[in-house]
């Protein structure tokens, strides 16, 4: 990048990076399409690099019918074959099968729940839990509450939401928020809390 903002240093210099750095990670999202979306996308980042998923993330958005949990939750078995050949996805069985899995606990979830985003920030008071790490290495990769997170997405009945996933999710859907103090991107620099 060629401005001078100082920033989380895992985007690096990759403009996809820089770009979901600065407008999506760690921004509050209550929006049901977009954290269905980011919980399929970190369940199939499990093994890859962020930076791959970001560069099939349109792929994604194509082959999941814009990520609509509703729609995924009817997904059948010829689906899944479908998009085993899909090469603008990830294809691997288990976490495309998930993501159908899981699609449909989701919209069982907003039945019970009215909206999994009520259910989610109910963990947090409905704040964005603000850390103020100095380094990567002072940033866990899970915490208590995304363990406590990762058990009850589990008894619900969903894969690939091991607590380190989830933690990742936190993070990109704002519920936590971990740019690092010296980032432009922190909420102490943008005047937020």
């Amino acid at each position: 990048m060629t401005d001078d903002k100082i920033r989380c240093p895992w985007c690096g210099s990759d403009p996809l990076y820089v770009a979901y750095h600065d407008r999506e990670w760690g921004v509050p999202s209550r929006d049901d399409v977009h954290l269905f979306e980011m919980l399929t996308l970190e369940g199939a980042q499990a093994g890859l690099s962020w930076i791959t998923i970001l560069r099939k993330r349109e792929g994604y958005r194509r082959a999941f019918d814009g990520f609509d949990p509703a729609r995924i939750a009817a997904f059948t078995d010829e689906d899944v074959e479908r998009l085993l050949h899909d090469a603008s996805i990830v294809r691997h069985r288990g976490k495309i099968a998930s993501a159908i899995g899981n699609a449909r606990v989701f919209v069982e979830m907003q039945a019970r729940h009215g909206r999994f985003a009520d259910w989610l920030w109910d963990f947090v008071d409905g704040e964005p839990v603000v850390n103020r790490w100095q380094s990567l290495a002072d940033c866990p990769g899970s915490t208590p509450l995304s363990d406590e997170i990762s058990k009850e997405l589990k008894k619900a009945g969903m894969k690939f939401v091991g607590s380190t996933i989830v933690y990742a999710f936190l993070q990109a859907t704002g519920v936590v928020n971990d740019h690092l103090v010296a980032c432009h991107r922190h909420p102490d620099r943008l005047g937020q809390r």
